[in-house]
């Protein structure tokens, strides 16, 4: 079935530099099905950030590819994941949204669960046999797989998946220069952004990666700063700049597009900007003189200067511009999906500098910031011309392809067509996830 269905979506012709895809992979649901059991239930997911976890006993509960999952630390400081089911009868253990808890208890029929995932209290225990549970098949079912790279957490539903160390590749390398901003770490900050689209996942994909979309989609952002920081351009005199952009791939369908110098807006570690006022110089220029005691003039530079769009195949997004942004994005359906954002900042930072942070990034990238707003209004424009399909059947991803080994600029679409690849690769393979049931 899957091989039929996928016929015919990918035009590639590399003696023409064509790279095509067809809108059918972006309507059509029997596609969606396919997408979830064979890359959803097979790839590293994110799940969330350490912060998130302060205390033990703290929880977040967060849907994962429509499975409802308790994400937490338990009263040993273990980071875990469990699925937020009860194994009596099936009713969610955990109705809150976060918080801080020794056990849950499933409001159905009492059966309560230490953070650990035991059972631990059952109604009516006396009329079950003796050692019901001895073998652990009615405490809290666990992810199959839960590991984190650099204070990320990610889950897979696959038991069999390579590591997670050896999935994410070069990507590591990029999380690393996150995690470098701060001297103690960093931390979400503000809580989550949720908005939602009525387009097919995948566009966010290739819009998270598009070089070239801004100038005309984002105009009235770029003519804000403008008027707010004079046409500043914040790597001016910067003793380390080295100006340039690129596409690089990371393995396994993972990118990334990133740049430096003559870039127009700020970053609070650590490019300054007019518009932040003469004390913000001063203190942007306290933070990078630590960067740089603490790593070195090379790297410092990297974490201070380096703008760069990652993408983690299949679904979340990693924006290190003018704030850390990340994203992940779920569909619903071929023509809806819903979106989780949060922004990070050094855990030291102090409570006048994570303000200027958290309005730099809800200024262009939060849900009624310059960019997103534009960007959803472009999608649904986009899925709804997909209603013409009969007439115009493909979407072209070809620019840049030419090169694309030798070396590909940011405004190329090496990215888009790197994940097409990897998206068409995991669909034609058959294999199933199996999972062991406990008991």
């Amino acid at each position: 079935m899957g091989h039929d269905l996928l016929h015919g979506l990918i035009d590639e012709d590399r003696a023409r530099s064509r790279f095509r895809v067809h809108r059918r992979s972006l309507t059509d649901p029997d596609i969606l099905a396919l997408e979830q059991t064979r890359i959803f239930d097979r790839c590293w997911l994110y799940l969330g950030h350490e912060s998130e976890l302060a205390e033990p006993g703290s929880f977040v509960a967060r849907t994962i590819n429509h499975r409802p999952l308790i994400f937490l630390r338990d009263a040993e400081g273990r980071i875990r994941a469990f699925f937020n089911v009860c194994p009596h009868r099936g009713a969610l253990v955990c109705r809150e949204r976060a918080g801080k808890s020794k056990s849950f208890q499933c409001a159905y029929h009492g059966w309560t669960f230490s953070n650990a995932g035991k059972l631990i209290g059952q109604p009516g225990k006396e009329a079950y046999p003796e050692g019901f549970n001895a073998d652990g098949a009615y405490d809290l079912p666990e992810v199959p797989r839960l590991e984190s790279c650099h204070g990320f957490v990610f889950v897979c539903f696959d038991p069999a998946a390579e590591s997670l160390d050896d999935y994410l590749g070069g990507a590591k390398f990029y999380l690393e220069l996150i995690a470098l901003q701060g001297a103690l770490g960093m931390e979400v900050v503000g809580g989550t952004q949720e908005y939602s689209a009525r387009a097919n996942w995948k566009l966010l994909l290739e819009n998270s990666a598009d070089g070239y979309h801004a100038a005309t989609a984002h105009a009235s952002y770029f003519d804000y700063l403008k008027e707010r920081d004079g046409g500043h351009q914040a790597a001016k005199g910067n003793p380390f700049n080295k100006s340039f952009g690129q596409v690089l791939r990371l393995g396994n369908g993972h990118t990334v597009a990133e740049s430096q110098g003559a870039i127009p807006w700020g970053r609070p570690v650590a490019r300054w900007v007019p518009g932040w006022g003469e004390e913000a110089q001063a203190e942007i220029a306290a933070i990078r003189r630590e960067l740089e005691e603490r790593l070195g003039p090379e790297k410092a530079e990297m974490v201070a200067e380096r703008d760069y769009n990652m993408l983690i195949f299949p679904n979340l997004a990693v924006l290190n511009i003018m704030a850390v942004t990340v994203r992940t994005f779920y569909p619903v359906t071929p023509d809806y999906f819903e979106v989780r954002a949060w922004t990070l900042a050094p855990r030291e930072e102090a409570e006048a500098l994570k303000d200027r942070r958290l309005r730099n990034f809800l200024e262009f990238l939060g849900p009624g910031g310059f960019a997103t707003p534009d960007d959803v209004e472009m999608l649904e424009l986009c899925q709804q011309g997909y209603r013409c399909q009969i007439g115009a059947p493909w979407n072209d991803l070809s620019r840049g392809m030419s090169h694309e080994d030798e070396h590909a600029a940011k405004q190329d679409e090496l990215q888009m067509r790197t994940f097409w690849r990897q998206w068409y690769d995991m669909l034609a393979a058959e294999r199933r996830v199996s999972f062991k049931l406990a008991g």
